[in-house]
């Protein structure tokens, strides 16, 4: 498993506010010192379908069944969605809920393609459960999932679990004997002690497990690497950004200033469109709004909903017209090149952007994004990157050995499975290191210990 050792190196400790707040969740004695909790943001509704193929010749499809409910972790269920979907999976997303719409961990709104009472008589090449609470809880309490995933297990058919989901809805139903098996810090105790394995990926046979969401794109790849093997995992996490040990790419900041907002939370927009990373989204929103940021999701279309990149469909919380009638502290283009193209073409966008600049207010991009940064001239005289692909379009601006880029109050990434250090730069510049750490931990991302220049 030569690809497991990719991303930076989660966090193998919690502090025990972190742990309280987690396993309070399930109901658990908290210790005496709980986490603040997250904030409630103005919903995010996300529908998930697979997306169309017209290969009639092809090979028959892996087949993936992926179920949510109340409380599942956006950003697992999503980075697991775009990733497999990405491999060439057909990833079947399915309610545990009497309906089709849930609200997430986060508050972020998720619609399933069916419910799981659909898929009862279905064969799957892999269950992937992902994690949250009370997501897992609800997992659990699936009569349907529960026969569908021991039907699974018995057929010695793949079957995986991430974050709390391997202690709090498989261990109950019994599939995790005599296997090695890891999960969320939160949850490690539940485990039973000779087969827990503190690791970020535990291969057991047939049963896959790992920790939490920045460990999430190293647990999907696992998964495509047992279903397509190993060239096909390694091409995918190569076009990821998905960094080996010996590509340790740091954080660098020019003209330092400090971000300040004023006595109230970040007011934060994030306009999406059709095309638009779908993960890169999901994580900025997820990770902002736990830090407690006021993170508003405008689409620059003419409906709320646009389809993302790997067909995703996202339900933006305003039009962007409606989201120029007030300030922003922060405006954040997410990538996707026909994302970045139809964000480019928005005027109201240009004009936010342009006064923006101009009021000496943050603003950023990543991915392919920061070229429309570049072509409005919000780049001059200041230091950028962006994914490879379009890096050469900034020109002297570029800086290529570099994951995060800041400048005075411009911030850029490579994007994809950058993102998740991005966003937890974002916090640290807008709240500290502090919250930006305690953040990382809820994670299970090991946040850098010493200043990057």
């Amino acid at each position: 498993m030569s690809l497991l050792f990719l991303l930076p190196q989660p966090s193998t400790r919690l502090s025990p506010a972190t742990v309280a707040s987690t396993r309070s969740a399930l109901g658990l004695k908290p210790s005496a010192s709980i986490a603040p909790p997250r904030s409630t943001p103005k919903p995010l509704t996300i529908s998930i379908s697979p997306p169309a193929t017209d290969s009639a010749n092809a090979a028959p499809q892996k087949k993936v069944l992926l179920p949510i409910g109340f409380g599942t972790e956006e950003m697992e269920a999503a980075i697991l969605i775009h990733v497999l979907r990405r491999a060439g999976a057909h990833v079947t997303v399915a309610s545990v809920e009497p309906q089709l719409q849930i609200e997430a961990a986060g508050g972020t709104k998720l619609v399933a393609d069916t419910s799981i009472s659909e898929c009862s008589d279905q064969i799957f090449d892999l269950i992937a459960l992902p994690g949250g609470m009370p997501g897992s809880a609800r997992l659990r309490d699936c009569d349907v999932l529960r026969k569908i995933t021991c039907k699974q297990a018995e057929e010695r058919r793949l079957y995986g679990a991430i974050c709390a989901a391997p202690a709090v809805t498989l261990l109950p139903w019994g599939l995790l004997k005599r296997k090695k098996t890891t999960c969320h810090p939160a949850f490690f105790g539940d485990l039973p002690t000779f087969w827990a394995v503190k690791s970020n990926i535990q291969v057991s046979g047939e049963l896959t497990t790992s920790r939490g969401p920045a460990t999430t794109y190293q647990f999907a790849l696992s998964l495509v690497q047992q279903l397509f093997g190993d060239s096909v995992a390694k091409e995918l996490a190569e076009s990821l950004l998905m960094r080996t040990a010996d590509d340790n790419r740091v954080k660098k900041e020019f003209n330092e200033v400090e971000w300040t907002v004023g006595n109230h939370p970040p007011k934060i927009l994030i306009p999406i469109a059709h095309g638009s990373e779908e993960i890169e989204a999901v994580t900025l929103i997820d990770i902002l709004r736990r830090a407690k940021a006021n993170v508003k999701v405008a689409s620059v279309e003419k409906t709320l909903e646009i389809s993302a990149s790997q067909g995703t469909k996202i339900v933006a919380d305003v039009l962007i017209s409606d989201a120029q009638e007030s300030a922003h502290d922060m405006i954040i283009l997410p990538g996707g090149i026909a994302g970045a193209q139809k964000l480019s073409k928005s005027r109201i966008l240009k004009k936010l952007l342009k006064e923006q600049s101009s009021a000496g207010r943050i603003y950023g991009a990543v991915c392919s994004s920061p070229a429309i940064l570049h072509k409005q001239g919000l780049l001059k005289d200041k230091k950028a990157t962006a994914h490879p692909s379009v890096l050469d379009k900034l020109k002297e601006e570029a800086i290529k050995d570099a994951d995060v880029v800041i400048d005075g109050k411009l911030i850029t990434s490579e994007g994809l499975a950058t993102v998740t250090a991005f966003s937890l730069a974002i916090v640290s510049k807008l709240f500290g290191a502090g919250r930006a750490r305690s953040v990382a931990e809820g994670l299970v991302f090991e946040f850098p210990r010493k200043k990057s220049m």
